[in-house]
């Protein structure tokens, strides 16, 4: 999937939000948006990364520490 692929895809689901809103006005979307997309990117990432800490940091473009940080957050280190 290119970056072009990805942007198109939320846009889609972000409209999608907004339809879904029926005329409400959105509140905290940025918070939300960042929350809901860096969990499930840290699942894949450490999944693909075999649960290395610092190599999936490095991919991520990330220092480890906050890689852990993040995981903790997310409740996703075991």
């Amino acid at each position: 999937m290119s970056k072009k692929q990805i942007e198109d895809c939320v846009r889609q689901s972000l409209e999608g939000y907004f339809r879904d809103l029926r005329g409400t006005e959105p509140d905290g979307m940025y918070e939300m948006l960042l929350k809901v997309v860096e969990k499930p990117l840290l699942e894949v990432v450490m999944a693909k990364a075999e649960n290395n800490q610092s190599r999936a940091a490095e991919w991520l473009g990330l220092n480890r520490n906050t890689l852990r940080k993040k995981l903790i957050e997310h409740k996703l280190l075991k």
